[in-house]
């Protein structure tokens, strides 16, 4: 097994993602390093938009059946498995508390696997990926891994996604936050010597820094318009300084449900010719937004079904580019944007205490060049996804079982 060449499948709930560049950066690291990689996604495509770097993307694609309502091919899944998997039936059968659509997932998972000569599975995200991940790797007898991010630890689900079994299971569990680390192991406890922070890395090469002196006094957000990401705060800051005659204006990049509300509370405040909102928009534009903006504000919070940003990509990519930012103390966002080091930090839902960062940031331009200065520098640190990616490598070095 030592002399063969790693093989992995990365396995997601759907691909591509307009939202997930970091998936997407994290598999042509892999690519780079000369990594063998099968990526499995077992949702259709839900997305119009795709970010450039899809079409860079050299791992073949394979699409699970998302739901199995044919009662032959799912017998005929199984009768496959039973002849060709080792210790089958054993396994299966230890599986009873599984809907038939993640066993027929698990079952087609692992038959690829020995297909393809795999040796190792990772998931993203620790629920319905990770729920599949485990069930491949386990009717296959391979090992396997996933990175849990947000949403997946902190969201109230409907029904259990046994992110306990999942940790316990796992050959490794990544997470993206320090933050993270500390509430699962207090969450879970276990075995917590498998288990690594390891951030999210992006390509330095596409993000090269620009100072941000001399800009004009634009403000800039991205992200998707959901409660989490607090935009409705921003709005609020935005309307005190509007009532302090200070002028700006912010740019919304991004889509979601909270759009036409978005749009109703600029009109209510009357800041229209203050506020413009794009839509959705490519990597490359939002970067050359990003350039162009004397911050980048991302007034992240705690939605009230408990989602909530770990640490969101937009704010790494800002630092990266000499862009200074303004977050809150949210997750893991504390641990990226160090207030009065690397940005600044105010905290969630706090209109007043955000406007006054944005003012600081607007009027004081020797204050962003040092922030953007000790930003990149630690991003080069810590976030150099080429770096990361080998400490990941190591993870999906399975031990023969």
């Amino acid at each position: 097994m030592a002399s063969e060449p790693l093989r992995v499948g990365y396995v997601l709930k759907r691909y591509p993602r307009f939202s997930e560049t970091f998936v997407v950066s994290e598999i042509l690291a892999h690519e780079r390093t000369g990594l063998s990689l099968t990526i499995f996604a077992l949702g259709p495509v839900m997305e119009t938009h795709f970010q450039p770097d899809i079409g860079t993307v050299k791992a073949p694609v394979i699409r699970l059946a998302n739901k199995q309502r044919n009662t032959e091919l799912f017998w005929s899944l199984v009768k496959e498995a039973l002849e060709v998997l080792p210790d089958f039936a054993t396994r299966l059968a230890e599986e009873r508390d599984h809907d038939v659509h993640e066993l027929a997932q698990g079952i087609a998972l692992a038959l690829a696997v020995r297909q393809h000569a795999l040796r190792h599975l990772h998931a993203h995200f620790a629920t319905q990926a990770a729920t599949v991940a485990r069930l491949g790797a386990k009717f296959s007898n391979i090992s396997w891994s996933f990175t849990a991010h947000a949403k997946d630890i902190y969201y109230r689900y409907d029904t259990d996604i046994r992110l306990a079994r999942k940790i316990e299971d796992a050959s490794h569990v990544i997470t993206v936050s320090d933050y993270n680390l500390a509430w699962l192991c207090k969450r879970y406890g276990g075995d917590w010597q498998k288990v690594s922070r390891l951030y999210n890395g992006l390509d330095l090469r596409q993000f090269p820094w620009l100072s941000p002196l001399r800009r004009q006094a634009a403000i800039l957000a991205v992200g998707r318009l959901v409660p989490k990401k607090g935009f409705r705060t921003l709005l609020a800051a935005l309307a005190q300084l509007q009532a302090r005659a200070i002028p700006f204006h912010c740019t919304l990049i991004g889509d979601g449900p909270e759009r036409a509300a978005l749009e109703a509370a600029v009109a209510a405040c009357e800041l229209q010719a203050q506020v413009t909102f794009t839509g959705l928009l490519p990597r490359q534009q939002v970067a050359a937004a990003m350039q162009e903006s004397a911050m980048v504000v991302a007034p992240c919070t705690i939605s009230e079904d408990g989602d909530r940003d770990g640490l969101p990509t937009i704010l790494v990519e800002a630092m990266a580019l000499g862009t200074p930012v303004i977050s809150t103390r949210v997750a893991g966002i504390p641990e990226l944007v160090i207030d009065g080091q690397t940005g600044l930090c105010v905290d969630p839902d706090d209109a007043i205490g955000l406007a006054d960062a944005i003012v600081m940031l607007l009027s004081g331009q020797d204050m962003r060049e040092k922030l953007a200065r000790q930003a990149r520098r630690m991003i080069v640190r810590d976030y150099d996804i080429d770096r990361n990616i080998m400490e990941m490598q190591k993870i999906f070095t399975p031990q023969q079982k």
